[in-house]
């Protein structure tokens, strides 16, 4: 039986955080052996606001190794630098003309990142259409997504709709992409306000735990929690965020229930549960910490990137060539 396709895409915008290994890549490890997966480093995403050159190339080699050492294996799962596959920008073209301003102007994540820029670049507003040839171009069947990208692939299957509709002469020209949300761990919240999502971008390290955070650090945000005063190890996301968030942690990484880790510390207090929870996030990251700085300046890296760009250049390019002929541009 031929698998299901998947593609997926993080910006090497800053290290991940365990919030983005919960909700994201460790599903993306789990998703190899039972469908054909494409996974991207998208840094042309990163650029649509201010980046440091040598910064963003230093984070994409960065991201890739990251990658491999959590476990994508490059002889299950396509893996590569979405940048060094040009079909990516020429299909977005495509998407971006036959996508309307007012769609892309409702998106929450342009309204929310322009905000915050003192000055918009026309990529912000137009990056969407890009995500939405990223997923196209590979003929994804199933795009696994946190709830705050459900938007951007309601938008891809307009667009697919659309485009087939216009140009396929009854014929299904584009596959039709369905969302892959986790249904437990997919929303990580902070660690000093459990009342926000957790995010590699706050100034405030202490909210966070970065995938690389060496293992005394680990333990020492985790000690440093925010919880409660009640000394009550149970699950409440409306009374109790702070402890439920950290449940919330404690079962990904474990993969024990909720109910059972509550269970398991009943009467033992909020002391024992941060010490147990930073040895368990430890135990789970210091081996793929050490296979990451071996990967990282290796010869191994470069050439695992190469092949996965052109195994990516093959696929992409024959969708685009599609997409191409359908719109009228092939002789």
């Amino acid at each position: 039986m031929k698998k299901k396709k998947i593609f997926s895409g993080v910006q090497p915008s800053a290290i991940p955080t365990i919030g983005n290994y919960i909700g994201a890549m460790k599903h993306f490890v789990d998703l190899q052996d039972d469908y054909d997966c494409t996974y991207c480093i998208v840094n042309q995403h990163a650029i649509t606001v201010p980046q440091d050159p040598k910064k963003l190339k230093q984070q994409t080699r960065s991201l890739a190794a990251l990658y491999i050492a959590l476990g994508l294996d490059p002889n299950k799962s396509t893996i590569f630098v979405q940048s060094e596959v040009p079909a990516h920008a020429q299909a977005a073209w495509i998407v971006q003309c036959n996508v309307g301003i007012g769609e892309l102007e409702r998106m929450t994540q342009y309204k929310d990142k322009s905000q915050k820029q003192e000055s918009v670049s026309a990529g912000l507003l137009t990056y969407p259409p890009l995500m939405v040839a990223d997923i196209v171009l590979y003929n994804a069947d199933a795009v696994p997504v946190g709830e705050d990208q459900k938007q951007h692939l309601e938008l891809t299957r307009d667009f697919v709709n659309r485009f087939n509709s216009r140009y396929g002469n009854g014929n299904q020209l584009l596959v039709l992409p369905e969302p892959l949300i986790p249904k437990e761990g997919a929303r990580v919240m902070s660690l000093q306000t459990p009342t926000k999502k957790m995010s590699k971008s706050d100034k405030n390290i202490k909210e966070y735990i970065s995938l690389l955070d060496e293992p005394k650090v680990i333990r020492k945000k985790i000690k440093s929690a925010v919880t409660d005063s009640s000394g009550v190890i149970s699950y409440d996301p409306i009374e109790k965020p702070g402890v439920s968030n950290l449940l919330t942690i404690y079962s990904a990484f474990t993969n024990q229930s909720i109910p059972e880790l509550v269970k398991q510390y009943d009467g033992v207090g909020y002391g024992q549960f941060k010490t147990d929870l930073g040895d368990a996030i430890v135990a789970v990251l210091e081996p793929i910490q050490e296979k990451y700085y071996a990967l990282l300046d290796s010869d191994e890296l470069d050439a695992i990137l190469d092949e996965g760009a052109k195994k990516a250049n093959l696929v992409a390019n024959k969708t685009l060539h599609k997409m191409e002929r359908a719109i009228g541009f092939a002789r």
